[in-house]
C-alpha cells in the first residue's frame, strides 16, 4: 500500500492510499481522485518522505520539536499574499487542524444522516408536512427545487 501526499488546486492537502504508483496514475487519469474538502479533481502528488515502521522506537527529540512547528509560508519564510482574477485577496489554505475538523464534521454528517439521493426534496416536504417521520437526511436536488423548498419555509 502506498500512502501519497496529495494537494488540489485550492491548496487543500490530504493523503491518498493506493495499491501502487500505477494504481494512483490510473485513478487520476480516470478522474477518480478528488479532494475530500472541495471535490476538486485537479490533484497533484506532493513530495513526501518515506515512512519507516521501526517498531516501538520514539523519534529523536529534535524531530519531535520540528514536527510541532509549522512553517509560516509555503517555503518556510514569510507568507505571500495571492490575489484572484478579480484582484481580491485569496484566503490562505486551511491549516491541518482546520482540515481535520472539517473532515471530522463531514464524517459525522455521513454517519448520522440518511442518504435519500435525488428524492431529497420529496422527503423534506413529506417530513415538513407530517407525511413522514422526521429524521436527518441528505441528498441531491435541483436549484429550482431548492428555491421552492425555501419559499415553502422548509429548511
Amino acid at each position: 500500500m502506498k500512502v501519497l501526499n496529495l494537494q488540489c488546486s485550492q491548496q487543500h492537502s490530504f493523503e491518498g492510499w493506493f495499491g501502487s504508483e500505477d494504481d494512483f496514475q490510473s485513478q487520476l487519469v480516470r478522474g477518480l481522485v478528488e479532494c475530500p474538502m472541495c471535490t476538486d479533481r485537479s490533484v497533484v502528488k506532493m513530495p513526501s518522505a518515506p515512512r519507516l515502521n521501526l517498531g516501538g522506537h520514539s523519534p529523536p527529540a529534535a524531530l519531535d520539536a520540528a514536527s510541532t512547528q509549522a512553517p509560516s509560508g509555503p517555503s518556510g519564510g514569510a507568507s505571500t499574499e495571492l490575489t484572484t482574477a478579480a484582484d481580491q485577496p485569496a484566503q490562505s489554505p486551511p491549516s491541518a487542524e482546520q482540515q481535520a475538523a472539517f473532515l471530522n464534521a463531514v464524517r459525522h454528517v455521513l454517519a448520522n444522516t440518511e442518504d435519500v439521493g435525488d428524492r431529497f426534496a420529496n422527503q423534506a416536504r413529506a417530513m415538513h408536512y407530517g407525511d413522514a417521520e422526521p429524521r436527518s437526511i441528505r441528498g441531491q436536488t435541483t436549484q429550482r427545487e431548492a428555491v421552492e423548498l425555501i419559499e415553502e419555509g422548509i429548511d
